[in-house]
């Protein structure tokens, strides 16, 4: 069964409803898990490898 893309705007609703102390922690990193934040976070570490580094 293939999994959606992960949903940023989805990910953030779940995170805000944890700092308002909505849903309990076990609950919100469930949600972060099936809402795909794993499969985004190794999409922005693929993207930061292949970017260049910032001049100093």
């Amino acid at each position: 069964m293939d999994r959606p893309p992960p949903d940023p705007a989805k990910l953030l609703v779940f995170w805000k409803e944890w700092e308002r102390g909505e849903t309990t922690p076990g609950k919100v990193m469930s949600n972060l898990k099936m809402g795909g934040l794993p499969d985004l976070l190794h999409q922005l570490a693929e993207s930061a490898a292949g970017a260049p580094s910032p001049a100093s």
